[in-house]
Formats: structure tokens, C-alpha cells, sequence
């Protein structure tokens, strides 16, 4: 098992075909002159020493230096066993409204990456707690299960989007309904189910669903994002706002905000209503409730002991380098006599 500490300094391993297309042109632009200039075979005459093949050998330590010094810069780490460790938390499912009302633009850049937003903040402020993934529109589906890695939780996050459903609309019942099953009702690990939505759902079910989620030990934090104004649901092609969706009437839908549901649903837990709008808002309410939860104690098994590698590679990137330098172009005289490369005469 292995990691990358700093993925980012990835991005500059597209240095190394740029130097190999750039060194082919600098070739061919050198042998394009050379027969304006006159005979190849004669210009050959005249650098004997010059070799064919060091100019190609040159270029490919450099670039296996280069590259090794960028392995090196990402620090990958290598994990040398599984272990069990003890930690305590509890676990928290993360039920996000995907419905196409998420989609619009009254709170930047959209309801719907906004909430990715505030999940993503909610969970770099995790310490031990498990975390699990719910979709929900029309129906209700899992995303990710019960998990302590926060790394692929972020990965499937940002996969959300309303297309993952095909079921329109927003019934939070159905999310606190499969909440209820998600998590393992024997397990003593205490519950939290934080509901992201604009809390467009007309229905009284929702409250109910939420009694039910009580008496399995769940109780529910609501996070309302959007406004209160409201906002059109735009309809995009390549990214581009083409039109904005449309009632039977052929009138403009406007989608506000309901913080009022939000609030019951909530409150028949004995949990709490945040506005979304303010990411600082959330993270400190989150925190605070998370604060007044009482912790768990839990095994979980994870990769151990992950030893930085990036030495190996800067050193032998570095040889590579320091190589490169005493490579000079002309013919090797051991190797000339061997004629390895075909460059007698």
C-alpha cells in the first residue's frame, strides 16, 4: 500500500514530453540545415568524433533525472502493514439533496456545490469519527458506506451530481429512511445524520421519518442552503446556461429555500438547524454539537508504519544529473572499437 504526500508536483512530469517532442524538433531542424549546407556524408567526415547516438543517451538521463526529482518531490510513501487501532467518535451519514432545485445559482457557485463545499469543511474538522454518504432526490441512495477514510469519501463527493439519481424531487424521508438502515442498530457507536437541502419537501412524511430515526438513536442536524428570495433552476448545455426550467404554464420556476421543514425535521430529534450560507456559520454549530455528543470507542483497520520514500528518488535523480554532465557528445573510443552503435566507417 502507498500514498502520495504532495500530488500536486505531478503536474510537472508534463515537462518531460515537452523536452523529448522539443529535442526531436531541435534534430530535425539541425539535419534540415545540414542539407541546405551541403552533403550529409561529407558534413560527417568533418566531425568524425561527433556521436549519433550520446546526444540521445544525454537527453535520456536527463529526463529519468528530472522525473526521478519529481517523484521525489511528491514524497510517495510506502505503508508497511495492517494494524487495528483503537479510536473514539461516532458516526456521522451526510444525506445531500442532488434534485435538480440544487442547481441553482442563488448561493455561488450553485446549492449543490455549495453543499460539497460545506461537507468537504465539516470533514477536515473530523478528528476519529466514521463518516458515511447518502443521495437522495425522489429516492434515496448510497453513496459510500460507513468508512474512517476521509480521502475517498472527498473522491465520491465530488461525483455527486443530479444525474446519479433518475427519481425527481425531494423526499428527505427516503434519506432518513435508508439513514436508519445505513448505519448498524447493534453497534452502540452513537449517530449523527447531517441532512444537506434547500427544503423543498411539501409533505409532513419527512417529520415522521424522523420520529422513527429517534428511536433507532439518530438524531439529525438540517442544513438548509439557498435563499430565501430564491432563484431559477438554470438548464445547461457544455456548461453554458441555455434556458432556465419552466412550468406547465410556461412560467419561470422560481426555487426558494424552506427552512421552516428544516427546522421540524430537526427538532423531532432533539437535533438543531443551521443556515448554510455562512460556512463559518456551520462549522462552528457542527463543531459544537459534535463537542456535545458523547464519544465512542471503536477498532478500525488501516494501513501502518507509511515510511517516506523521496530520498531514493532525489538521490538517484541527482546522479542522473551530475551524470549528465561528464556525457559529452563526441564518440566514446572503447565503445568506437567495439562498434556497438554502427559508428565506424
Amino acid at each position: 500500500m502507498y500514498e502520495l504526500e504532495e500530488k500536486g508536483y505531478l503536474y510537472f512530469l508534463a515537462i518531460i514530453p515537452v523536452m523529448a517532442l522539443l529535442f526531436l524538433y531541435i534534430q530535425f531542424w539541425k539535419r534540415k540545415k545540414q542539407r541546405e549546407f551541403g552533403d550529409l556524408e561529407l558534413i560527417k567526415k568533418l566531425s568524425p568524433e561527433k556521436s549519433v547516438f550520446k546526444p540521445i543517451l544525454k537527453l535520456t538521463v536527463l529526463l529519468l533525472g528530472l522525473t526521478c526529482l519529481i517523484i521525489g518531490l511528491v514524497n510517495p510513501k510506502i505503508g508497511t502493514k495492517m494494524e487495528t487501532v483503537k479510536r473514539e467518535g461516532i458516526d456521522i451519514v451526510f444525506a445531500i439533496d442532488v434534485s435538480k432545485s440544487m442547481l441553482a445559482e442563488d448561493i455561488a457557485p450553485s446549492r449543490l456545490e455549495k453543499s460539497k463545499q460545506l461537507v468537504s469543511q465539516i470533514i477536515n474538522n473530523l478528528g476519529s469519527d466514521r463518516i458515511g454518504i447518502i443521495a437522495y432526490s425522489g429516492s434515496a441512495f448510497p453513496v459510500l458506506p460507513i468508512t474512517s477514510d476521509y480521502g475517498v469519501a472527498k473522491m465520491f463527493l465530488q461525483g455527486m451530481n443530479p444525474g446519479i439519481i433518475s427519481a425527481q424531487g425531494t423526499s428527505i424521508d427516503q434519506a432518513i429512511n435508508l439513514a436508519t438502515t445505513f448505519v448498524d442498530k447493534k453497534d452502540k457507536t452513537n449517530k449523527l445524520l447531517i441532512i444537506i437541502t434547500d427544503g423543498e419537501d411539501h409533505s409532513d412524511v419527512a417529520v415522521e421519518a424522523a420520529e422513527e430515526a429517534k428511536k433507532a438513536g439518530i438524531k439529525i442536524i438540517t442544513i438548509g442552503v439557498g435563499t430565501e428570495k430564491g432563484g431559477p433552476i438554470p438548464l445547461k448545455e457544455h456548461g453554458i446556461t441555455q434556458s432556465f426550467k419552466r412550468d406547465n404554464n410556461g412560467e419561470v420556476v422560481i426555487t426558494k429555500r424552506d427552512a421552516e421543514v428544516l427546522k421540524k425535521i430537526a427538532k423531532a430529534t432533539g437535533g438543531g438547524y443551521v443556515d448554510g450560507d455562512s460556512t463559518k456559520g456551520v462549522l462552528d454549530y457542527v463543531k459544537n454539537a459534535l463537542d456535545n455528543i458523547q464519544k465512542t470507542e471503536f477498532e478500525s483497520t488501516q494501513m501502518a508504519d507509511f515510511k517516506s520514500q523521496f530520498q531514493w528518488f532525489l538521490g538517484f535523480g541527482f546522479f542522473l544529473l551530475f551524470l549528465d554532465v561528464f556525457l559529452l557528445e563526441k564518440k566514446t573510443k572503447w565503445v568506437k572499437k567495439m562498434n556497438l552503435f554502427n559508428e565506424k566507417e
